[in-house]
Parts: structure tokens; sequence; C-alpha cells
């Protein structure tokens, strides 16, 4: 089974093959700046990986600027459906929790049921 994301040192990154090119490639998701990378086989993709984030950490560090991390606990949540968005309210009012907590223990439940 092929995995279509890799990590490293906190950073994940996507995992996409071009037939026309014959090469995998990829970017780092989940921040702003765009790191890229890409190899002949996996084991190229994975060097080129690490060695992008690499730059981009030392890169961070020569400018004295922070890097960006990726997944740090805060998003956004949009309701397709506007009445499931004052339904969880309702509900997290009702059993004397915050939304968030609320979202939060919903997505835990799901993931938890996956790796189940």
């Amino acid at each position: 089974m092929m995995n279509n994301i890799i990590e490293y040192k906190g950073y994940v990154g996507s995992v996409e093959f071009s037939e026309n090119d014959g090469v995998f490639f990829g970017k780092v998701q989940g921040i702003r700046s765009l790191i890229s990378y890409e190899g002949t086989n996996a084991k190229e993709l994975i060097s080129d990986f690490h060695a992008a984030v690499d730059d981009y950490l030392a890169l961070c560090e020569a400018e004295g600027s922070s890097p960006e991390i990726a997944y740090k606990g805060s998003f956004n949540v949009r309701f397709k459906n506007k009445d499931n968005h004052r339904r969880a309210a309702i509900y997290a009012m009702t059993h004397e929790q915050s939304l968030n907590s609320f979202i939060e223990e919903a997505v835990e439940a799901r993931l938890s049921a996956i790796h189940s």
C-alpha cells in the first residue's frame, strides 16, 4: 500500500507521481511557505524532502525568523449546514462544555474509531 504522506521534523509532506515526467513530487502541507521536493524513486523523494525541510529551517535560522509550525492546534471550522453549527453549540452548552471541546471530542472519537 502506498502512503500519500511523509513526515520529518514535525512537517508533513504530500507524495504524488507524474506519469508524464516519471517523477515523484510533493510539497510540505499545513504552512504558507512553499517547500517542494521530488525524486525519481521513493528513496530520492524522501532524501529531497528531508533536504528541503533542513534547508527551510537553516534559512529561517540565518534570517533570524521563526519557522512556520504546521498543524499547531488551531483552525477555523466551516459548516456546510448552518443548522449543524447551531445544534453543536446547543449540545456543548447543555453538556457544560465549550464548542471547541465538543468538536475536539468528536474528532478524537472518529480518529480512534479508524485506528481500532
